[in-house]
């Protein structure tokens, strides 16, 4: 863990990637690239200020998208998030990086992603585009919007949430836009008074929020919408109250950040709440359940965590779910494919159950944690950096781990 001094006490380090050659990740102001197996630096890229939000996102020629502070905060100046840059992962550099005006002063960006060779952001200001190439300005708020982008979700297509109206009476437009024009190509208004939407998958279109604040429990998510992004219509709501179900988005200003689940094969895989485990040991399980996005019902099946495991599913791997499976207190974490049809389990690895192995790993929560796996490897990292607890205690900002295969 990069030292953070007194007067800071916490900085926002978020952002890691996969490459086929590297293990990239944010530390103050800088993101660094580590040689997959071994944990060497291959290469840094010097940011002017910290890192304030990234793209889970990575094109097909190894390129993200940041949002970053224009220089170190102080008491004095705590500098706002205004600078979007491309990282050319491969190459270990800074393709390009902007700012935008708005009113004189450069805009303060919330949210950052990737669609279709372009970069997005969105703000309280409203959506700005870059194509990912040359940098160059695709579109950007008129003067004249009554309504603003707050966000966008990316990958295959590229959606934007639109937010209209004042904060009491607020209507949100979910749109599928074109990404080199910003072109409205199907348009879903959810009902009013909705404050806040995340993008959980953009095909097929899988939209989460939480409706007059019912969840409860600080998920951020107590419905989803399934949504047919070539005709904008509603295709089914699917209610997931937060005491039954453990997924979470982070919607008020992070569009894209959601944990727990994964959407594939036309189905929402997502995990459910702790609960108390079988047996006589007290411990604490859960399931991973799916719904069908066109009936909005539950299909039956589930994979089991085992007891004194939680299970969390991380991503799909073409029609199969990878999930990471936190372990109980004596072993080690795993990583798991989930059969998308039958549910049936394979480990793909155990992590080590010694106890200074198990202290590390047990540090880096699936709830706050980035965890990112490809081809037996598994890289978890924190997302702030801040002072050690005593000054014996040993932080770490990222560990790997590694079949011998």
């Amino acid at each position: 863990m990069p030292a953070v001094s007194k007067d800071d006490s916490t900085i926002v380090v978020s952002g890691s990637w996969l490459t086929d050659k590297v293990y990239a990740k944010s530390g103050i102001a800088e993101v660094v690239g580590y040689d997959r197996d071994k944990g060497t630096k291959s290469w840094t890229i010097d940011l002017p200020g910290p890192v304030c939000e990234a793209s889970h996102r990575v094109t097909e020629d190894g390129k993200t998208a940041i949002i970053h502070k224009p220089a170190m905060p102080t008491k004095a100046e705590p500098q706002s998030c205004t600078e979007v840059a491309v990282l050319d992962l491969a190459a270990g550099k800074t393709a390009w990086s902007k700012s935008v005006e708005s009113g004189g002063r450069p805009m303060s960006l919330n949210n950052v992603t990737l669609s279709g060779g372009t970069v997005a952001a969105g703000s309280t200001s409203g959506g700005i585009a870059w194509d990912v190439a040359t940098g160059d300005e695709l579109w950007s708020p008129k003067p004249t919007d009554t309504c603003y982008d707050a966000g966008y979700g990316g990958g295959e297509k590229l959606v934007a949430v639109r937010k209209c109206g004042t904060y009491d009476a607020r209507q949100l437009n979910i749109q599928t836009i074109d990404p080199k024009s910003g072109k409205v190509i199907s348009e879903y208004k959810m009902a009013k008074g909705i404050e806040y939407a995340a993008v959980v998958s953009t095909e097929p279109l899988v939209v989460a929020a939480d409706v007059g604040d019912s969840a409860g429990d600080g998920s951020g998510i107590s419905d989803f919408f399934s949504i047919d992004n070539k005709t904008g219509k509603l295709l089914n709501r699917i209610s997931a109250p937060g005491d039954e179900f453990g997924a979470s988005c982070e919607s008020i200003t992070e569009i894209e950040n959601c944990r727990g689940l994964a959407v594939g094969n036309n189905r929402l895989y997502i995990a459910t709440e702790e609960h108390e485990g079988g047996g006589e040991s007290y411990s604490r399980t859960n399931e991973v359940v799916a719904f069908d996005l066109t009936t909005g019902k539950q299909t039956g099946e589930r994979a089991d965590a085992g007891d004194g495991y939680t299970i969390t599913p991380l991503r799909m791997d073409g029609g199969n779910v990878i999930a990471y499976k936190r372990p109980p207190y004596d072993k080690g974490g795993q990583v798991v494919s989930i059969d998308g049809g039958t549910f049936k389990q394979t480990t793909l690895m155990e992590n080590p159950a010694t106890e200074a192995v198990r202290d590390v790993e047990s540090r880096m929560s699936p709830d706050y944690s980035e965890i990112r796996y490809s081809q037996g490897h598994l890289y978890m990292s924190q997302v702030f950096a801040s002072e050690p607890s005593s000054a014996d205690d040993k932080e770490y900002l990222a560990i790997a781990f590694g079949t011998s295969g």
